[in-house]
């Protein structure tokens, strides 16, 4: 099954690339690497606002980071032309914005991981980092970027 066939069976309708908030392109290849900048998450077009052990709990950062690997799909989309390109998903990393006694990090990250990996099958098992930081730009709640080996 094609990757698109895949989307398609989830319901899920690429994005185009999002206009970078600051000095910086949205992705970069150089040789088979694609190296995408930092995707937020957003809901309903707006930044999706929160700090997890705040006003936000692991099940909504599921859902927040998996809207975030959405994103971050439509710009690979942009950057090789045809993800069935893609001969791995290198790596992931995960910024979630968490109050200080805030642990679950990697659950929230998994929303992203989860999706990825049922997208791209072996191709999308991947290396990954997931931090807690004190905050995000826009006061978003997630924040991950993403490596990928193009053939």
């Amino acid at each position: 099954m094609s990757i698109y066939d895949k989307l398609k069976s989830l319901n899920i309708e690429l994005p185009p690339v999002a206009t970078p908030a600051a000095a910086y392109v949205p992705f970069v290849r150089t040789g088979n690497l694609v190296f995408l900048s930092g995707h937020v998450a957003r809901k309903g077009g707006k930044p999706w606002v929160g700090q997890f052990g705040v006003n936000m709990g692991t099940d909504e950062g599921k859902a927040a980071a998996r809207a975030v690997a959405i994103d971050l799909m439509g710009t690979l989309h942009a950057a090789v032309g045809d993800l069935n390109k893609i001969r791995r998903i290198v790596k992931l990393m995960s910024l979630v914005n968490s109050a200080p006694d805030f642990t679950e990090q990697h659950l929230v990250t998994n929303g992203a991981s989860e999706l990825i990996g049922e997208v791209f099958g072996e191709r999308g098992a991947h290396a990954r980092s997931a931090f807690g930081v004190a905050q995000i730009p826009l006061g978003c709640c997630v924040e991950i970027e993403l490596i990928a080996e193009v053939e």
